[in-house]
């Protein structure tokens, strides 16, 4: 009897016995870590005009400076002050927070100010950034065009001048001797889709038309300039990765038995999400209303670019000739982000993938984010999100890598400084940089290269269960 009191009073033994006790108690919480394929990219997107600032040259500058364009008639400025040499420290923060690639654009006013002209200066200082990027260890990734225009080019007739997508080819061409050194991976145009739809159709961008047959114009310009793009950089560069960053939007009816919002919500998605990707697999565009051969487009992209934010349901309306007839609302019950800009729907985001899959090319998710100054949506919007991901390379799909939107508080176009995509904060008055939650949820995922049970019940604790079933 005494040996046996010994043994349980042995301290060891007696932990042991307590938490065997417990396990018979209380309920354990599922542990696990959702891993992406090794080489996964992370990373964070940003724009030449919404973090540069000193943009003079541009159609934007000119667009925020006429009257009632910009949401509190708000101006870029020195935006981030990339141009003054602040990148350094806001890609030195990505570094440090596990990013290993980073997407950014570089503005064609300023290395193309005049149509004869090249600012060899502003070539090198952007030089000077990718350089620092190959010393860290940051892939990079360069968007070629990415809403703004030289005012030269505005003048004469932007995208819907024929001749501009040889224009664009040159200025191409110019970058990619340039800089072909250090970027391998190469968007041609951010968003054509979106610039056509803003620009052209709902008037929100520069020129602020309305008109549904030079939107159709335009949308033809882009995919010839891009293809032009193409060719030039594989000529130049044969073994980059080349591609359009398409802002995928899931259109579902909002009645699924009633083929009025079935019809509009089809013909949306044809527009927005397949006319341009569809072209660049066999070199039509199919616009509904009009029908294009562009043979030249076939077969010009190595990967697909998504964008993704959210999700709209599709009434049929009469008064909505110019959107099929479809008009957009967000479902009741969907939980939004601070100015209701964005539904936090993660299921789009898995549709997205799904549709992009079907193209057989790797996918890189080029843009996701929400809109969140007081950041307490986006740890559970980017978990949310982040998981669908998963679940697409987890299924064998070529996902290739992630690049949040935006590293820090940018410029948000005609929405001026109202929204808040950074998982920095900025002061722009200050230029002071806000560390958020974001930026440690973040981290912890670039550096795990997953998500974990025990980063969901820290930072998102309400969605455990959904990830993390008992």
């Amino acid at each position: 009897m005494q040996k046996w009191k010994f043994f349980w009073t042995n301290e060891p033994v007696q932990t042991l016995y307590n938490y065997l006790i417990k396990l018979t108690q209380e309920p354990l919480m599922p542990e696990a870590t959702f891993h992406f394929p090794r080489g996964f990219l992370w990373g964070t997107a940003t724009a030449a005009h919404q973090v540069e600032g000193g943009n003079t040259n541009n159609n934007w500058h000119r667009w925020e400076h006429t009257p009632g364009k910009i949401q509190g008639e708000d101006k870029s400025g020195l935006a981030c002050d990339w141009w003054g040499g602040r990148w350094k420290e806001d890609l030195r923060r990505a570094k440090e927070s596990g990013q290993n690639a980073h997407r950014f654009s570089v503005e064609w006013s300023r290395i193309q100010p005049t149509p004869e002209t090249w600012d060899e200066k502003a070539l090198d200082r952007y030089l000077e950034m990718l350089r620092w990027m190959e010393k860290n260890g940051i892939t990079p990734m360069l968007t070629l065009h990415h809403f703004s225009d030289p005012l030269w080019l505005e003048d004469m007739g932007g995208w819907e001048n024929p001749e501009t997508p040889a224009l664009f080819a040159r200025f191409t061409r110019k970058v990619v001797e340039t800089f072909k050194d250090y970027v391998s991976l190469w968007i041609t145009i951010n968003e054509p889709n979106v610039y056509v739809l803003a620009g052209w159709l709902s008037g929100d961008f520069p020129p602020g038309k309305k008109s549904l047959p030079l939107a159709a114009k335009v949308f033809e310009n882009l995919v010839r300039g891009h293809a032009a793009a193409y060719r030039v950089i594989h000529e130049l560069q044969p073994s980059a990765q080349v591609g359009v960053a398409v802002n995928y939007r899931s259109f579902k009816p909002a009645r699924s038995w009633n083929p009025l919002d079935k019809i509009p919500a089809s013909l949306q998605h044809q527009i927005f999400n397949d006319a341009l990707h569809a072209c660049l697999t066999h070199g039509n565009l199919n616009l509904v209303l009009k029908k294009v051969n562009i043979p030249e487009a076939a077969n010009t992209q190595d990967f697909i670019g998504l964008n993704y934010y959210s999700q709209d349901l599709v009434s049929f309306d009469l008064s909505k000739p110019g959107a099929m007839f479809g008009r957009l609302a967000y479902p009741k019950d969907a939980e939004l982000s601070p100015n209701g800009f964005i539904a936090n729907i993660p299921a789009g985001m898995w549709e997205g993938l799904r549709w992009a899959h079907r193209f057989n090319l790797p996918i890189l998710v080029t843009e996701n984010g929400v809109e969140d100054d007081a950041d307490t949506l986006r740890p559970r919007y980017t978990i949310q999100h982040l998981y669908e991901v998963w679940k697409a390379a987890n299924y064998n799909w070529r996902v290739k890598g992630y690049f949040h939107w935006s590293l820090i508080d940018n410029f948000e176009w005609e929405r001026g400084w109202n929204q808040r995509f950074g998982l920095w904060g900025l002061n722009v008055e200050t230029q002071e940089r806000i560390r958020r939650t974001s930026v440690d949820v973040y981290e912890e995922i670039c550096k795990e290269n997953g998500i974990s049970s025990a980063m969901v019940a820290k930072y998102a604790p309400e969605i455990f269960d959904q990830l993390f079933p008992s």
